[in-house]
């Protein structure tokens, strides 16, 4: 196993790790910065406000883009496992 496979299975797994967060966070970021906006105009100082909607966008986000992400994480999982040999010898 060289340095160059193990460096190329790392990068892999990172860009799939970003690849998979992004959808989540991202919905997350634009439902919290759409409530701190109203809460500025507002002047509503409620640290918990953001918390309930947050929570449903992610369960939204993971009902429409689960599928997806299961099947990026399996494939990637998959390549892994069907590359053991040429990885070991």
């Amino acid at each position: 196993m060289s340095p160059e496979s193990i460096m190329t299975i790392g990068q892999q797994a990172m860009y799939i790790a970003v690849q998979l967060t992004a959808p989540i966070l991202g919905a997350s970021l634009i439902v919290g910065l759409t409530i701190a906006v109203f809460q500025a105009a507002t002047q509503i100082n409620e640290m918990t406000l953001t918390f309930v909607p947050k929570l449903a966008t992610i369960g939204a986000v993971l009902i429409f883009a689960g599928n997806w992400m299961i099947g990026i994480m399996v494939d990637y999982i998959r390549t892994l496992y069907t590359s053991i040999p040429s990885l070991i010898g």
